[in-house]
């Protein structure tokens, strides 16, 4: 950084400049760490959603389209169709012979069942497996594979792929590779499409598919005997429905998932047994293939075999394409002998020959896959419980603000409420002042025409904009300027208290506008001993301006309404800047304004809450303040405030063990705060992103109407506080685009305050433009 000095030479930047150098490179870097934070988020939302068939899901399923396209040779087949040379041929499964087939898996309710039925008869069985449904729960098809049975794939969404595009076909092929390779270390030959049946039910949209598939190397297998078990017809029809007629072999159907699956558990002992006493065995597919291969003499039958057994050479590489066969040997079993399968399985009698090693990238890309679908299932559901749990403080705390906001208005507002014999002693009134040369003159009018007796002290520090000069200038009896270095607001104040001549001081900024009765209403609270500091109404002054009509609505709801809320249970955490009254000997008693926080207001006010003071809010007493009129300079106090009030509350973070009613902060409001001020806001931005995917992904109807009734509280409480604020309504209307735009500001703001806390990193104090747009409150509607 350097600047230019007016005879246009370049000197060095000064040491304040220097920092704020430092301090807005440090804020950058935090930013993007928050934003990424932030799209991290988002990508897990996508994923699991993907996983689930919310995003990206296609429910539509073809029927009833011609099959003019499809050879008759096919239509009339077997369930087991090869492209063995570009040649499609159809296998039938032996007589007396059974593959035993499941789809839709793996289920963590139904998979584990089956397969303890499978290796209690010892049976083998393929399962054509749904990929998200993999990626999911690994641990079962490893256990799977290793238990001797074989898989396929179902596509990764359980998809009508004839109408995907070719990219999409051969992203559902990959992803389920991958996740397969994840899980067990294989990938396999075998496909079954969803919504598939027998062959004669192809037609001419999913035709193109299965001879696409076919040439990458992919065996397609069909159904010639369905249990309909999906049907729940009871376990006798199940039975009935899977038995091949005629002593015929079969590719039979059943379900692992999809649905309650219990009446299938209970068919399949039975089912196996009754098969078994009928001549029946039980083997894979590729097992049928092998037998087929082994016991016909036909050349069709001969082909198809050897078109299967070289699956494990030319079976289709997780990117989908034909694969070269190089690292690939010649499929195990097909000479009746023992070999070594996929993940180091013994593949019995070439049960498991659709199986391949995954090896290399496509390995190393299945665990990565793997690894962030177990991150997705396990921060999904903890973000939607812990959402749901922030969701309903947050309800329960509007719930709260608006039954203690009713209590305390009316309790204030009783025709004999009373604090006590009225204050008429003159107090002193305190205007810290850095460059507020467009503001003081107002801000000082406005004291004159004080119907209580005051005495102003303006504490110029270091202003280089002749502030002080005006405050002069203006020839009031009643006001000193004072004149310091410049050391910070803090240290503004703390000259001024000891300069002021009355045991009650108003604390104000520069750019305040007090109404005639302000001072009077602020200090008459301390007619109760009790009392050691009232909190104003402050007001935004500039609230014609989009910007200025959000803050106006976030102070009188979210500030004033709050202040009533904690007035009543006593642990007001902050009195605001622009209005507050303090005794003298309470403000130093505690050591003044520290310098220890950005959040000087917040920090006082602890401090008091402390040393067994009572703080109250007096919302008759108001001032009108000038708002930050551009996103940048809002960003900026925001980012101050929010950074400042966690420095307070970790600074008093004893408050919590104090005892007595100086520790009923630290019981009551620390505990309010960081909830409600921290952490509620924090995740709140997790709610907004979970509503616009369940928007685009879930159901649009339904949390549209969440949106909207969560906006119709709030609505709700802002209406009730404008209402006891006798402020006008049409500012309501700008509600809606506050919570779709101003509110995220706000997160985003707060979520930087909370790294650069984590972080360690520093602020400075931030001084920002003032215009004196903000006139007396006559003129301001």
């Amino acid at each position: 950084m350097s600047t230019t000095s007016s005879r246009g030479r370049r000197r060095a930047p000064t040491r304040i400049e220097r920092a704020a150098g430092r301090a807005a490179a440090l804020q950058r870097p935090r930013v993007i760490v928050a934003l990424l934070l932030l799209l991290a988020l988002t990508s897990v939302m996508l994923l699991d959603g993907y996983l689930r068939a919310e995003v990206g899901g296609d429910q539509r399923v073809r029927t009833g389209a011609s099959a003019s396209q499809v050879p008759e040779s096919v239509l009339d087949g077997g369930p087991i169709l090869t492209f063995r040379g570009g040649r499609a041929t159809t296998v039938s499964v032996p007589d007396k012979t059974i593959a035993l087939t499941f789809d839709d898996g793996p289920d963590p309710t139904w998979t584990p069942q089956v397969l303890k039925i499978l290796e209690q008869y010892d049976v083998p069985a393929t399962f054509f497996l749904v990929g998200s449904m993999v990626s999911r729960h690994p641990g079962i098809v490893k256990t799977m594979v290793e238990q001797g049975n074989e898989v396929g794939i179902h596509t990764f969404t359980h998809v009508d792929l004839s109408y995907q595009s070719s990219s999409r076909i051969r992203r559902e092929m990959t992803q389920t590779q991958l996740a397969l390779a994840g899980a067990a270390g294989i990938t396999t030959t075998l496909f079954r499409a969803p919504y598939s049946s027998q062959t004669d039910a192809i037609d001419n949209y999913s035709w193109p598919v299965y001879r696409s598939l076919g040439e990458d190397g992919y065996t397609s297998v069909f159904v010639d005997t369905d249990s309909d078990d999906w049907k729940r017809p009871g376990v006798s029809k199940i039975v009935q429905w899977a038995t091949p007629k005629n002593g015929k072999g079969a590719s039979v159907l059943f379900h692992d998932a999809g649905g309650e699956r219990s009446q299938t558990i209970a068919a399949l002992p039975r089912y196996i047994q009754q098969m078994r006493a009928k001549g029946y065995t039980f083997t894979t597919i590729s097992g049928a293939l092998e037998k087929q291969r082994s016991t016909a003499g036909s050349a069709q039958a001969t082909g198809a075999a050897h078109a299967a057994g070289a699956a494990a050479t030319q079976a289709p590489s997780a990117d989908g394409a034909q694969p070269s066969g190089a690292d690939g040997a010649q499929p195990s079993g097909t000479d009746g002998t023992q070999a070594t399968g996929a993940a180091g399985v013994p593949r019995q009698g070439g049960l498991q020959a659709a199986h391949r090693t995954a090896t290399g990238a496509t390995l190393y890309e299945g665990k990565a896959l793997v690894a962030a679908v177990a991150v997705a299932e396990w921060t999904v559901p903890a973000l939607s419980a812990g959402l749901t749990v922030v969701g309903v403080a947050v309800l329960g705390r509007f719930g709260m603000m608006l039954l203690l906001a009713r209590r305390h208005h009316r309790q204030r507002n009783r025709r004999r409420f009373r604090w006590g014999e009225p204050v008429t002693r003159p107090v002193s009134v305190i205007v810290p002042a850095y460059n507020e040369k467009e503001c003081i003159a107002g801000t000082l009018a406005s004291l004159a025409a004080s119907t209580h007796p005051i005495e102003i002290i303006v504490v110029d520090d270091g202003s280089t904009d002749g502030t002080a000069d005006i405050a002069e200038s203006l020839g009031m009896p009643n006001v000193r300027v004072i004149r310091q270095a410049n050391a910070g607001k803090p240290a503004a104040l703390n000259h001024g208290v000891r300069q002021a001549s009355y045991d009650i001081v108003v604390m104000m900024d520069g750019d305040t506008v007090f109404e005639p009765d302000t001072v009077r209403q602020l200090v008459q609270p301390f007619a109760d001993p009790s009392v050691g500091a009232v909190a104003g109404n402050a007001k935004v002054g500039n609230r014609k301006t989009v910007i200025g009509a959000w803050q106006h609505i976030e102070y009188v709801m979210g500030f004033n309404l709050d202040r009533r809320m904690y007035d009543l249970l006593g642990c007001m955490p902050t009195i605001p800047g622009a209005i507050g009254a303090f005794r003298r000997e309470a403000v130093l008693a505690v050591g003044g304004m520290s310098e220890d926080t950005l959040a000087e207001d917040t920090d006082i006010t602890i401090a008091l809450h402390r040393a067994g003071r009572r703080v109250v809010y007096q919302e008759h007493a108001r001032a009108w303040t000038e708002a930050p009129g551009s996103l940048q300079q809002l960003w900026s106090q925001r980012y101050r405030w929010s950074y400042g009030t966690m420095q307070a509350l970790w600074k008093h973070r004893k408050s919590l063990t104090d005892r007595g009613p100086s520790g009923r902060f630290g019981r009551i409001g620390m505990p309010l705060v960081v909830l409600f001020q921290i952490v509620t806001p924090v995740f709140a931005p997790l709610i907004d992103v979970f509503t616009v995917y369940s928007m685009l992904f879930v159901d649009f109807r339904a949390a549209l109407l969440a949106w909207c009734a969560v906006l119709a509280v709030q609505l709700l409480c802002a209406a009730y506080a404008f209402r006891l604020d006798r402020e006008k309504y049409r500012y309501l209307l700008m509600m809606p685009l506050q919570q779709l735009a101003y509110r995220q500001m706000m997160y985003l703001v707060l979520i930087h305050s909370c790294i650069t806390a984590l972080t360690g990193g520093r602020l400075r104090w931030q001084k920002l433009k003032r215009t004196g747009e903000v006139g007396t409150p006559a003129g301001v509607s």
